[in-house]
């Protein structure tokens, strides 16, 4: 015996004494209702619940508090964080500011300022451990605040001097160069050369003194040093040279202008460099000051942080330790239970689906197991058998409805087959009426020709006798050749007319006979049904009245058109006019756009209500017994609607008339086997 066979020997004992200890366990507990089972998983469930709960709670503080440090220690961070920021950004602006001054700039100075006067209030929120370096972080920021103050004292005195020992002497220099060449008479005198050098040298002073205001610029600030000792080198040169006392006073006085002029470009000279040096020292030291602060801060607060972090740590894992252990025991004591209470309820179950899939598969013999259990599985079992003979008394019904519903649809397919009969029986009892009708018709000019012919015939025979015997006579002649021309005359004219009623049928028939689409004009149609159904008209006092209009062009069907106008016509000699009673019948076509209005009136006895709603129902008659089939005008609905492609409306009034109004297309619709050719 192998290694394999020897395991299966030990195992499936050992398997077997497992299942039937659980089968047994869950008989045991088929005995408690299913809810109360279900009830047992929820109780265990919610015990379980409340337990780790518990252990959560007692875990609930440490962690809160372990958070709490740890929150706090980040939001400080934040703090810190955003001074810093901020300072740097406010240092930023301060710059910006000095080097171009802007009102806007200025307020977003004086806004971050006071934002960063708010974060600096951090001593009160901190523990002890940290107040000290808090405090030099204050400490720090009122002294670059401070700094920041002094700087635009020291600004506000830059634009005085400029204002008033720059701009002003400036000005007045100008005004002085003018009046110096104003009064010089001659441009080629020697005070001219010295006097273009120095205004030369002023204009670039002025750009130069400029450039150096706003930018403080070394090479601006040398360009202008260079512009005015040119200035003040050539003003006494040329108070030598002036030709008139009135010039002299105006050079003396810009030589003067030029001295105090000098002396605030010194002093604006002076004042900047403090400027600058008030910039490094109390602005970007201070900042930089600050910035070692706060990282100090920073870092004491982050080992702060890291403390908190590893005893929340330490204590979330105590508690998912003995979560997970509580949670263990309990799910191993549920999952037993549940398996067992799953058992006693999946199995039964399980048995139940198979009974109904058997007999969803139409197995109907084999009944539910567990009829006699007392649980609720029990019942559905009870319930599932209910079915199962239900299942079989319908079976048996399907069977007979299936026989049933063969007969009906035997009788239904018989009754088509009558349906479709009376239908060609009706065309072809209005093509036989129209037959009949126009060999009438034709019968009349074709015996009106015989008679002629056989007449002419007996003159030929007496006009050759005479011929023959020599007694022909001049007047003899001569009432020969026109009885013969008559003759011929009567014979061409009734021959004619047969010809044209021939062809008029032989149009029609051939419409009737074949549903092809074509183009045909409607009053020529018209004209041509209405020719084979007038010999209809004389065996009835009923007129026939015809206003279509030429012109009208159809692409249709005229052979249903045709079968359309005689049954209205028929069905108005049948039904409209009874017992020989006289009246008008009236064909009107209107074109309308792409579509033509077509109007059958008679002024008959009418119909009342009943009948208008039942009109277009097939085999209903008001003639039965009488020869009507019922058929004509559910003949003529279809027609219209179908093959015509158009609508139909009737109206009529007891005593007064009935009036059929047919709406249809110039052009029809194709039928399924055109669309399938044109394909």
């Amino acid at each position: 015996m192998d290694a394999s066979t020897a395991r299966r020997v030990v195992v499936r004992p050992a398997l077997r004494t497992i299942r039937g200890r659980l089968d047994w366990a869950s008989e045991q507990f088929r005995r408690i209702p299913v809810r109360w089972r279900i009830a047992t998983v929820v109780i265990l469930n919610l015990a379980f619940i409340t337990l780790l709960m518990l252990l959560i709670g007692s875990g609930a503080r440490a962690i809160r508090s372990a958070w709490g440090d740890l929150q706090e220690a980040r939001r400080i961070d934040r703090l810190l964080a955003s001074i810093e920021n901020d300072a740097g950004r406010l240092q930023t602006l301060i710059h910006r500011y000095f080097a171009l001054p802007n009102e806007a700039v200025l307020g977003e100075i004086e806004q971050r300022r006071k934002a960063l006067l708010a974060k600096l209030a951090i001593e009160q929120e901190i523990d002890l451990a940290l107040q000290n370096p808090a405090r030099s972080v204050t400490s720090v920021t009122e002294r670059f605040m401070l700094g920041f103050d002094e700087l635009r004292s020291v600004r506000e005195t830059i634009s005085s001097i400029y204002e008033n020992e720059i701009r002003k002497p400036a000005s007045e220099l100008s005004q002085l160069y003018a009046v110096v060449e104003t009064a010089m008479v001659d441009r080629s005198a020697l005070v001219a050369p010295s006097l273009g050098k120095s205004r030369e040298a002023f204009s670039i002073f002025l750009v130069a003194i400029n450039d150096y205001y706003l930018t403080q610029s070394v090479q601006a600030q040398r360009e202008a040093s260079r512009s005015i000792e040119v200035i003040q080198a050539t003003a006494p040169v040329m108070v030598d040279l002036a030709e008139t006392e009135f010039q002299r006073a105006a050079l003396q006085a810009l030589s003067e202008r030029t001295t105090a002029l000098r002396a605030g470009f010194g002093r604006m000279i002076q004042v900047l460099g403090m400027q600058n040096r008030l910039l490094q020292v109390e602005i970007d030291g201070n900042q930089a000051v600050m910035a070692t602060v706060i990282q100090e801060v920073a870092e004491r607060v982050r080992a702060k942080e890291d403390a908190a972090q590893q005893r929340l740590d330490q204590t979330l894992r105590i508690v998912f330790v003995q979560a997970v252990g509580i949670a263990g025991i309990f799910l191993a004591i549920v999952a037993i239970i549940w398996t067992l209470i799953a058992r006693s309820i999946r199995v039964p179950l399980d048995d139940l689906a198979g009974s109904m899939n058997a007999i969803v598969a139409g197995d109907l013999e084999r009944p539910p197991s567990g009829l006699t259990a007392t649980d609720d599985i029990g019942r559905m079992a009870r319930a599932v058998e209910v079915f199962r003979q239900n299942a079989i008394e319908k079976q048996r019904a399907e069977h007979d409805l299936v026989a049933a519903k063969d007969k009906a649809e035997t009788a239904l397919d018989h009754l088509r087959e009558t349906q479709q009969n009376l239908v060609e029986a009706e065309k072809l009892a209005a093509l036989g009426g129209l037959v009949a009708g126009v060999a009438h018709e034709v019968n009349n000019p074709i015996g009106i020709s015989l008679t002629v012919a056989s007449t002419l015939s007996r003159r030929i025979d007496e006009f050759a006798g005479d011929v023959e015997r020599g007694e022909l006579r001049r007047s003899r002649l001569a009432d020969f050749v026109q009885g013969s021309r008559e003759a011929a005359s009567q014979l061409s004219f009734n021959l004619q007319r047969a010809g044209e009623m021939i062809q008029a049928f032989k149009q029609v028939a051939v419409d009737r006979s074949h549903a092809d689409r074509r183009s045909f004009d409607l009053a020529e149609a018209t004209d041509q049904i209405v020719a084979s159904l007038r010999p209809t008209l004389r065996r009835a006092p009923v007129k026939l009245e015809v206003a279509v209009p030429p012109g009208i062009v159809l692409d249709s069907y005229p052979g249903p058109y045709g079968q359309v106008v005689t049954n209205l016509f028929i069905n108005a000699l049948t039904h409209a006019f009874p017992d020989g009673r006289s009246g008008t019948f009236g064909i009107e076509a209107v074109q309308e756009g792409d579509q033509v209005l077509m109007t059958f009136r008679d002024d008959g006895i009418g119909m009342n209500a009943d009948v208008q709603r039942q009109a277009y129902d097939p085999f209903f008659t008001t003639k039965r017994g009488e020869g009507g089939t019922g058929l004509g005008l559910n003949i003529v609905f279809n027609i219209v609607t179908r093959r015509l492609g158009g609508r139909i409306w009737l109206s009529s009034t007891p005593g007064v008339g009935t009036t059929f109004r047919i709406v249809l297309p110039l052009t029809a619709p194709q039928d399924p086997g055109e669309r399938q050719e044109a394909a």
